[in-house]
């Protein structure tokens, strides 16, 4: 019953509220049944609007249960996240730009939703194999672009000297990305910023 009515809550102005207990049961409000993680990843791809809190507390848990859902994913199924992409990421933390990161994410990801819209508004369905892997290499490019650009100036240096001292050609999709106008304007800006950035802690 659980699996069956997780996702059948009507459209809403607010979010379906999710409870989870200290036996780690999660609780659809909206449905008044138990729930699992893989239910609230099914939601999540209809487009379903939930927060989850804590039973106890009433404190809205919802980041940390989204970021269990990717491990799931991650660890079950086909990985989509590329390891230095979590490298670079996982350097952010603490860096003096991480509370930028959030929104040039964000940014990606629209940027990512948008091209897949004009993809299949064009050919009028899904988009093919290659079509779809070649605009996820130029928005993953686009992240990536902004990892590097917003690290400390001495470890772009090291990366800069790792490079240079490698024979192994760049791989073809920062290539391709790095002809798009978005990213060329995107990696402009952002260096800038780290201009200042440097010059005032100077």
């Amino acid at each position: 019953m659980a699996a069956e009515d997780a996702g059948r809550a009507e459209p809403r102005a607010e979010p379906i509220v999710i409870k989870k207990y200290a036996n780690r049961r999660l609780y659809n409000t909206s449905t008044s049944s138990y729930i699992t993680l893989d239910d609230l990843s099914r939601m999540t791809r209809e487009g379903l609007d939930f927060r989850v809190l804590d039973a106890k507390t009433g404190g809205d848990i919802t980041h940390s249960i989204l970021t269990q859902i990717i491990m799931e994913e991650e660890s079950q199924g086909e990985q989509m996240l590329p390891i230095s992409f979590l490298r670079q990421l996982i350097a952010m933390y603490g860096n003096s730009m991480q509370a930028m990161m959030p929104s040039y994410l964000e940014a990606a990801m629209d940027n990512f939703r948008q091209n897949q819209r004009k993809l299949q508004d064009s050919w009028g369905a899904t988009p093919g194999t290659d079509a779809f892997a070649k605009m996820a290499e130029t928005n993953m490019a686009m992240i990536q672009a902004a990892a590097e650009a917003f690290m400390p100036p001495a470890a772009r240096a090291s990366r800069a000297a790792d490079a240079a001292a490698t024979s192994v050609a760049p791989r073809a999709p920062v290539q391709a990305a790095a002809d798009n106008g978005e990213l060329e304007l995107l990696k402009a800006q952002m260096e800038a910023m780290q201009k200042k950035l440097d010059e005032l802690g100077k």
